[in-house]
């Protein structure tokens, strides 16, 4: 199985970028791993929060392989313990040949790719920037990769 992590617009913070980039080559470790960055609406100030979501939402389907599993973080998706998350994307490695995890714009994300989405996962009840949620979401997806080939990374 091969994954993608899909971002709406690039990582500014560059302690995040190398935070991220590093935990990337880590999981590339494990399983084909790429990050795909969208490029952030131009003149967005000018567009209303409906209208940036809509263009960003274009530009997310574009990006999503037609039969890849579709997961968005999203603040109403399921919460998962990190034993769980290794325990769900293993399972879906027995059926699923691509995976993408999206990581939407400040707003949110689009009707059409709600509906596009297979699946919904919440990083926490609390809100953290979506710069943060990136290298969060990274270590937790290098986390899984740790927990189900039976590595000591994680802790009980």
């Amino acid at each position: 199985m091969k994954m993608t992590l899909l971002l709406v617009g690039r990582t500014a913070d560059r302690l995040y970028a190398e935070g991220i980039e590093d935990y990337a080559k880590r999981i590339n470790h494990y399983i084909p791993f790429n990050i795909k960055v969208i490029p952030e609406i131009k003149n967005s100030k000018s567009l209303s929060e409906k209208q940036q979501k809509e263009k960003e939402g274009e530009l997310i389907l574009k990006s999503i392989e037609d039969k890849s599993f579709v997961t968005l973080l999203d603040e109403h998706g399921k919460e998962m313990r990190s034993t769980e998350l290794a325990a769900w994307i293993e399972n879906k490695q027995l059926t699923a040949r691509h995976m993408t995890f999206v990581i939407g714009g400040p707003y949110g994300f689009s009707e059409d790719v709600y509906r596009r989405a297979d699946a919904k996962l919440s990083l926490s009840r609390m809100t953290f920037s979506h710069q943060m949620v990136r290298l969060i979401f990274a270590e937790q997806i290098y986390r899984a990769c740790t927990i189900i080939k039976n590595e000591p990374y994680h802790h009980e």
